[in-house]
């Protein structure tokens, strides 16, 4: 459960999702349909995914007895590395400016756009990514049956877009204080996003590492 936690937490602070849905909103004159289509678009991709590994992995990572399954530590194990090696390979290199603007340009054409491109700009930018696989993993080693299995993914979904699901509730309810806030929270993210998401990876990494090593070892 706190390794699923901190799955969707990673997808949740991810720089570039949380990054493109702000720009999806601050960008163009009307941010609340930018950014509704953008997040349909984003929760319908990470739904679709997980409702098909609700029938085909289903339970296949739970185990019997206390041990993990040894494909399921080794998974843990390699994904630990792989994240690790990730981080450090991100430290080591500074943000790209030019990346930033090629990204900005591409967000600022989404406010005059068919919705439909919205959509599957939202399904491509907003997805959790990789992270999903880590979350299939862990929900299925929670041993669901296939309506469980469709709720934690739900609630996973829904928490991986949290922050550009509650600017768009914010919009809503106050539109004029809402853009203030994410001009703010656009600085914000430009400058602190990736550390704070860099370290929650480590601490997923080190639980993977930590579960697949003890279960190798069991």
């Amino acid at each position: 459960d706190i390794q699923l936690a901190l799955v969707g937490l990673v997808a949740m602070l991810e720089p570039a999702t949380l990054g493109s849905s702000v720009l999806a909103l601050v960008l163009g004159d009307r941010p609340s349909r930018t950014g509704l289509w953008f997040y349909l678009g984003g929760l319908g991709a990470t739904l679709a995914v997980g409702v098909l590994a609700a029938f085909v992995l289903g339970n296949a990572a739970a185990s019997r007895t206390s041990t993990p399954k040894t494909w399921v530590s080794v998974f843990g194990l390699i994904t630990g590395l792989l994240l690790l090696a990730y981080v450090v390979r991100t430290v080591r290199r500074p943000v790209d400016p030019e990346a930033t603007a090629r990204n900005i340009e591409r967000m600022s054409k989404l406010s005059s756009a068919p919705a439909i491109t919205i959509v599957g700009a939202g399904a491509v930018l907003a997805n959790a990514g990789v992270f999903m696989v880590i979350a299939l993993k862990d929900i299925s080693q929670l041993n669901p049956t296939a309506v469980q299995y469709i709720l934690d993914w739900v609630l996973f979904s829904v928490v991986s877009l949290l922050p550009l699901g509650l600017a768009l509730v914010m919009l809503l309810i106050a539109p004029e204080r809402t853009m203030p806030m994410l001009g703010l929270a656009r600085g914000w993210i430009e400058r602190h996003a990736r550390t704070v998401a860099l370290v929650i990876l480590v601490a997923l990494a080190a639980s993977l590492l930590r579960d697949g090593i003890a279960g190798l070892t069991t």
